[in-house]
Parts: structure tokens; C-alpha cells; sequence
């Protein structure tokens, strides 16, 4: 456990509820005016195997969940074997001696099972036992127990209410009151990183979604279709990932600002539109999220070895943009921004996730900004003048949305102005480059944002990217390491200009979740520095890094 920072760690099946479970904490803790971490681990089952979710408070912001818990709530004998051994110092096991009747287990018993068979679907309401037990332990009383039932399982409101408070009256003799937790002045949204890029790209001026279900990018599918009608947008479940980044570059074609979302799998499958897009330049949003692999690997843990699947995907030579984000807040704009950015340059821009940042929830600071409305240049001259691939300085021509009565052809082709194929030399030379000039543009302008965050003031810099982030911020504020953390926020165009400046002395730190170091090699290619394999940092068991762990393996390599 972190100084300061309270543990809670539900496990049990696929199907009793322990996700939901979860949530149901980390909003009570976040209803205290408490900062939150939460992160969930769950196998590729609808029922069975192992599911754990953690959830981490304190007074101050917490940018990792941490494996080392005050409250440890078991629903099955699994859980319990699995985590026995994650107690903090003075930590509370407790089991559901309904479903473990017999044998020396560690920890407390409470009946949640026997007690959830006098209701219906007892099975699905187990986890309600955990948000019971950790609701006696930090002492809430059954006023306030009852609030965060009717706000949290309203369905069947009346039977989760007599379950929850049969269980709460057994735990409070057994572990009621162990810890009172500091509550703050106002509560804070959390949001999960699925949830704050579909919000940033909607305040940048989303019309359309795409979406084929994928982990773990399927959580914005569902988010963006359950608010559909609040939010004014349309969204799309077609029949496959193909179909998907197609339809998204038709709707572009027609004026709509469109963003789809997937998983490396995915993402390979729409390459080839990919291609189309650099080529027709076409506005196209993809938030793609990187899952163990190769192939299915383990579709529902967490790594980061889709990197140069993203940076190199498609054929051809065509501009894009690469950015990933490395919390939740920053997960909002950065979505917006790149919203904004496509639209500008009329280009493909990738959002790199990962299961980490995409399903874990964070508390987030209450006053995101909304981001610019995605503009693109446009064409207000006669129809007849309209050239859809107009050459101009920066790659960028004006667009034009149908209806019009002016040629307006986007096309996978080598073209004129017009969008007529050609073979003819001089224009194929000419159409790259335009291309050529629109990423130079794209280039120069990223030079005005900020695409490098910095932690730190002083000491050996550590370098990471995306959600590996927080772990990192994690375990320096835990182990009150002196070091400069630097993650590049933008990996392509590689922000050479705005790195460069860290990298003057001693190499770097590189801490990654790839068993290659996929995010060391980009940095030893495009800043000409050698990194050796003493300072690399590696994670490649598809779990994120926890913040105690970590902060060892910082102190060594430092």
C-alpha cells in the first residue's frame, strides 16, 4: 500500500457481479471527494474463470492501482488462492464462507452466497455482498449504505437493499469500523479512458461512430450508443471492421466527423482503408487499443506491442498522425485535438490506447476544457472551379460536401486536380508531393502544441508513453525518486524537436510494456541515442505495473 492510499480488491467469477462491484466503490469513494484509481482483470469467459477489480483512494491523486490491499473481499476459492498473499501489513481477508464451507482459509468469513439464495439470481448479486462488507469496514452506516444501493443497483432496488443490509448487519460485528476514511471538500468525476476520448471527440464535433465490438475498445460501442440520443450522434455497429473504416470514409465524403474504434486485430483488417484515406485524403479518427499479442494472444490483458503496427500500417507513402495519451483527463483532449487535427489536414490520425487507459477509471479534475470545434478549410467558390486535389503550399485543399454540382471525386488513385486517375508521371510526382508537403505542414504545426509532457524538475530523466505513464508518476511520488519523467504524447510525426532537450546527458530510463522495447527502439531511431539494455524497464505479462513493484525496479536502474 502507498502512503496514504487505501487499497480494495474484490475477486470472484465471471458473472457475480465484481466488476460492478468495483465501480460501486470507486464511486462511494469518489462521492467523498476522494481521488480514485480503478482497474479491472477479467478472462475471455461470460461465466467462470477469475475476475479481480482494485480500486485505490487517497487525498491526493492516484495514477495506479495497487496489488497490496487493506480490504481483500473473496466470492470463490479461486480468488482466495489467488489473493491471499495481497494483503497490506495489517490488511482484512475476507471470504464467502457460503461458497467455501469447509477447510482452513485465511481471513473472515461472511455467508454471501447462502445469504444471496433467499433472493433471486443470487449469483448476480454476490458482488453487492463485497460493496456490503467494504461499506461496514470503512464505516458507513446503513443510512448510507442504502444511498449507494439505490444509486448503484436500482434495478430490483427493493431486494439488493435487504441483501446488502442482512450483509452489512453480519460484517460490522467482524470488521465494522477498522478505518475511517478523510473525506474532501467537493466530488470529482471519474471517467474511464474509453469514456473521456468518446467525450473529447464529441466536444471536438463527432457526428458519426463506427464500431465493431472488440476489447477492449467495445466499452466505447457501448458508452456512445447508450447516450446516442442525448448526445445528437449517430452510431454504427456494422458487419465488420472492414465495413467499419469504409463507412467512416464515406460519411467523411459527405461532411460528417467521424471516429471508429478497435483493437490491433481489428486495425489490421482496416489497413487497406487506411491506405484509402491517406491516398483520397480523407478525415478519419481511429482509436486503436493494444491488447497482448500476436494474433488473439490474450484478448483481455494489457500490453503495448502494437506500437509499430500503428506507425507503419498500410502501403504507400502517405502523412498521418500518432498520438497516445497518458491519463484520463489527457485522454479527453487528446481525442479532441486529434479531432481537430485530421479535419485540419484532412488525413488519418491514430489514437493509440491500450487495455490499461481504456477500461480503468480515474478520477478527473472538473474542469476539462471543451476543445476547438473541428473546422476544415472549405471551398465558397462556382462549381466549376472546384478542384478537389487543388495543389497549394501545404498539402491542403479545400473541401466541398455534396449536394454540389462541381466534379467532386475522392479517389485511391494518382489524380489531377480534378480526382481523375492518371498514370501520367508528372502528376503521380506531383500527387506525393502534396502528400510530402502536408505532412511537413502537419510538422510545423505540432510544433505550436504541446506534444511532450514533462513530471519532475531535475535529476535522471525516465522516458515512457501512453497509460505506463501513470505507473510511472505512480511509483516516483511513491518512492520520492528525483527524476525527470518524459512522455511524448505525439509519436508521429516524432516530436524530435521538443525530446531532444532531455536527451543531453546520461541515456535514459525506458520503461514500456513490450518484451522488445518497441518504445526504446523508436527513440534510438529518430533521436540517434543508444540506450542500453541495463536501462530498459520491460512488463510483458499482461499486467500493468504496480506502483511498489515498479518503484524497486526504478531505484535500481537509477
Amino acid at each position: 500500500m502507498g502512503e496514504g492510499v487505501f487499497t480494495f480488491i474484490v475477486g470472484g467469477k465471471a458473472g457475480e457481479g465484481v466488476k460492478k462491484a468495483g465501480e460501486a466503490a470507486s464511486r462511494l469513494f469518489s462521492g467523498m471527494g476522494r481521488h480514485v484509481f480503478q482497474a479491472d482483470e477479467y478472462e475471455s469467459l461470460i461465466k467462470g474463470g477469475h475476475n479481480f477489480s482494485s480500486v485505490s483512494t487517497s487525498m491526493r491523486q492516484v495514477t495506479g492501482t495497487y496489488l497490496k490491499a487493506d480490504l481483500v473481499v473473496c466470492l470463490d476459492r479461486r480468488s482466495h488462492d489467488v489473493h491471499r498473499e495481497h494483503l497490506s501489513a495489517n490488511g482484512i481477508l475476507v471470504y464467502n464462507s457460503g461458497a467455501m464451507p469447509d477447510g482452513q482459509w485465511k481471513g473472515i468469513g461472511l455467508p454471501l452466497s447462502s445469504a444471496a439464495k433467499k433472493f433471486p439470481n443470487p449469483e448476480l448479486r454476490v458482488g453487492l455482498g463485497a460493496v456490503a462488507a467494504l461499506a461496514a469496514f470503512v464505516g458507513l452506516d446503513r443510512a448510507g449504505l442504502e444511498a449507494l444501493v439505490r444509486a448503484e443497483y436500482s434495478r430490483d432496488v427493493d431486494n439488493n437493499l435487504a441483501f446488502s443490509g442482512n450483509v452489512w448487519e453480519a460484517a460490522v460485528p467482524l470488521i465494522g469500523n477498522r478505518i475511517r476514511l478523510e473525506t474532501g471538500p467537493a466530488r470529482r468525476p471519474a471517467m474511464f479512458g474509453n469514456q473521456a476520448m468518446a467525450l473529447g471527440a464529441y466536444s471536438a464535433g463527432l457526428d458519426m461512430f463506427f464500431a465493431y465490438p472488440m476489447t477492449p475498445s467495445s466499452s466505447m460501442l457501448h458508452y456512445l450508443a447508450a447516450h446516442a440520443g442525448g448526445l445528437g450522434i449517430t452510431v454504427m455497429h456494422p458487419e465488420s471492421e472492414i465495413a467499419v473504416a469504409n463507412m467512416a470514409i464515406g460519411a467523411a465524403y459527405a461532411g460528417a466527423r467521424t471516429m471508429v474504434a478497435t483493437a490491433g486485430g481489428g486495425f489490421g483488417l482496416m489497413v487497406e482503408a487506411l491506405s484509402l484515406a491517406g491516398c483520397a485524403e480523407a478525415p478519419m479518427l481511429v482509436m486503436s487499443a493494444s491488447r497482448v499479442g500476436p494474433s488473439t494472444g490474450a484478448a483481455t490483458l494489457h500490453e503495448q506491442s502494437d506500437l509499430r503496427h500503428v506507425l507503419g500500417a498500410g502501403h504507400g507513402e502517405f502523412p498521418r498522425i500518432v498520438a497516445s495519451p497518458g491519463d484520463m483527463g489527457e485522454a479527453f483532449r487528446l481525442a479532441a485535438e486529434m479531432m481537430e487535427l485530421v479535419w485540419r489536414f484532412q488525413t488519418p490520425g491514430i489514437i493509440l490506447g491500450d487495455k490499461h487507459l481504456c477500461e480503468s477509471s480515474m478520477t478527473v479534475d472538473p474542469d476539462i476544457e471543451n476543445a476547438a470545434w473541428a473546422e476544415p478549410l472549405m471551398f465558397s467558390g462556382p462549381a466549376a472551379e472546384y478542384r478537389r486535389y487543388r495543389q497549394t503550399t501545404d498539402g491542403v485543399s479545400p473541401l466541398l460536401f455534396p449536394p454540389t454540382d462541381a466534379v467532386n471525386k475522392w479517389t485511391s488513385h494518382m489524380r489531377d486536380e480534378l480526382g481523375l486517375s492518371t498514370e501520367d508521371p508528372e502528376l503521380i510526382s506531383d500527387t506525393h508531393d502534396k502528400l510530402r508537403r502536408k505532412g511537413e505542414a502537419i510538422e510545423r504545426h505540432l510544433r505550436t502544441l504541446g506534444t511532450v509532457n514533462s513530471f519532475g524538475h531535475g535529476g535522471p530523466v525516465v522516458m515512457t508513453y501512453g497509460s505506463t505513464t501513470l505507473a510511472v508518476r505512480e511509483a516516483v511520488r511513491l518512492a520520492g525518486i528525483d527524476c525527470r519523467i518524459v512522455q511524448p504524447v505525439y509519436l508521429e510525426p516524432f516530436p524530435s524537436w521538443a525530446v531532444d532537450c532531455f536527451c543531453e546527458g546520461p541515456p535514459p530510463v525506458v520503461v514500456e510494456q513490450s518484451s522488445t522495447g518497441l518504445f526504446a527502439r523508436l527513440l534510438e531511431e529518430r533521436m540517434g541515442i543508444e540506450i542500453p539494455r541495463d536501462n530498459l524497464i520491460l512488463k510483458y505479462d499482461g499486467r500493468p505495473f504496480d506502483p511498489t513493484d515498479l518503484a524497486a525496479r526504478l531505484r535500481e536502474a537509477i
